[in-house]
């Protein structure tokens, strides 16, 4: 799952940045309100996590502006104690929901779990494939009595695949959602993670195959089992 920080305290940002991060969130962080609402218009987040007092913009306008445009990405309100007011208009603007800081990570994390699960977004906390399971916590993908410890790259891309089983997931796809732009490279280094991945679930003795669809992209197959 992909989640996009909109906040100005960089501290603050690169702090929530880091939590979401340790339980395997792919996270994008913007310092003011234009930049945010560039990158929320992709459409390439799971969830928003929008700070109300911002530079260039702030976080109700950015909001208003995502909702006019039918951009229906939940949004979690980042406020002050004293912004009683901007909460009521958050909400009424389309917010999903609001977190007054300070805040502790416990309940930063149950809300975006309730809200992208209102959204109906999978955020299972160990997302299963025919006889392979992924481990958020551990960072480990699991075959029976097998297991082994995938890089962040390859974890989230088995991640990307598992949520899109009977679909091709193109190179595109992965490029945007993991490596977050379009550089040449990036597009090379989606076919070496495939490469690694692909051991690693004949390792594990796994019916699982990942399948190229040529020029196309890749999917799971899972045999006959």
């Amino acid at each position: 799952m992909r989640i996009l920080v909109v906040e100005d305290e960089m501290g603050l940002a690169d702090a929530i940045g880091a939590i979401l991060k340790k339980e395997k969130y792919i996270v994008d962080i913007a310092n003011d309100g234009k930049t945010g609402l560039e990158y929320a218009m992709t459409g390439e987040y799971d969830c928003i996590l929008l700070d109300i007092m911002l530079p260039r913009m702030n976080g109700l306008e950015v909001l208003t502006y995502l909702r006019v445009q039918e951009v229906e990405t939940p949004v979690l309100l980042l406020t002050a104690k004293s912004e009683t007011d901007d909460k009521i208009k958050g909400l009424d603007c389309g917010a999903d929901d609001y977190l007054t800081k300070p805040f502790s990570t416990g309940e930063l994390l149950a809300r975006i779990r309730a809200m992208t699960r209102r959204k109906g977004i999978s955020v299972d906390i160990n997302p299963k494939y025919k006889d392979i399971t992924l481990d958020l916590k551990k960072g480990e993908i699991i075959c029976g009595a097998n297991s082994v410890v995938l890089g962040r790259k390859e974890f989230q891309m088995m991640e990307l695949l598992i949520s899109k089983a009977g679909q091709i997931v193109t190179k595109e796809d992965f490029v945007k959602k993991i490596w977050g732009d379009s550089d040449d490279s990036e597009y090379n280094n989606v076919e070496v993670y495939i490469s690694f991945l692909r051991k690693k679930l004949q390792l594990l003795h796994s019916c699982v195959q990942i399948k190229t669809r040529r020029s196309i992209g890749y999917c799971l197959d899972g045999g006959n089992s």
